[in-house]
């Protein structure tokens, strides 16, 4: 796995000096430096199902090897960053997975993204090339859950939700131009705060902070641009619609 990486990472490297300045790494590093192995790399199904076999030997019952198997458990979790984005890895998702790795679940089942993943490789010796890709079509059908969801299989998790809604009520009302009770009444109109894409509520401990997304902030813009304008234009948004006619 570490290989098929240093050698994706050549390939990636190799290709952009062709693409801006018509060169190749080949001709600035001798091959010997370049990732060899003395095994021709295999299908990337192939090697995850054998990493995951792998994992069940060490968690077998009897064995000591809880915490090279989470180790490998952490790779696999961490291959799942080739097909979305923003993908984190934390120690609840390796404890789920290993719970369910235990209780004998499939692989397609505990990491359905790796499904859609594969590897495209050409060449052999120092000039092989490595292509991490989606597959076209294919893959297991993946479901976000929360973070503290006690289902066991890997999912996929929404991460740092406070990067995504950064915009407070009044920040959000700057940023429009508005007073804050015209920015609510604006949010109101338009049932933001009821879209789980533009408003999240964070809680700590009995204190409430509603948040918002750039989603929220687009939808707002759309909306007042609509009811400044003659008419409204095509393709504007529904709500928007509906503020522009309010106007």
């Amino acid at each position: 796995m570490l290989y098929l990486h240093a050698r994706g990472l050549v390939t990636v490297f190799d290709d952009l000096m062709k693409r801006v300045f018509s060169d190749t790494l080949a001709d600035h590093l001798p091959a010997r430096v370049l990732p060899i192995s003395t095994q021709p790399p295999i299908g990337f199904d192939i090697m995850v199902d054998r990493e995951y076999s792998q994992i069940r030997d060490l968690l077998w019952p009897g064995k000591r090897q809880r915490d090279e198997a989470r180790g490998r458990i952490r790779t696999l979790l961490a291959m799942e960053s080739h097909v979305a984005e923003d993908v984190d890895i934390s120690e609840a998702d390796i404890d789920r997975v290993e719970k369910a790795i235990r209780n004998g679940q499939d692989r397609s089942v505990v990491f359905p993204r790796l499904g859609g993943l594969e590897t495209q490789i050409y060449g052999s010796g120092a000039t092989i090339t490595v292509r991490f890709t989606k597959k076209e079509g294919e893959g297991v059908p993946v479901r976000f859950i929360p973070a503290d969801d006690p289902t066991e299989a890997a999912a996929v998790r929404e991460v740092d939700l406070q990067k995504r809604f950064h915009l407070s009520p009044k920040r959000l009302a700057e940023k429009l131009g508005l007073t804050t009770n015209k920015s609510y009444a604006l949010r109101k109109k338009l049932g933001i705060d009821a879209d789980p894409q533009c408003m999240h509520t964070f809680v700590f401990g009995k204190t409430k902070h509603p948040m918002y997304s750039d989603n929220a902030f687009t939808l707002m813009r759309e909306a007042l641009s609509a009811a400044n304008s003659p008419s409204v234009p095509e393709g504007t948004h529904p709500a928007a619609a509906g503020v522009a006619k309010a106007a």
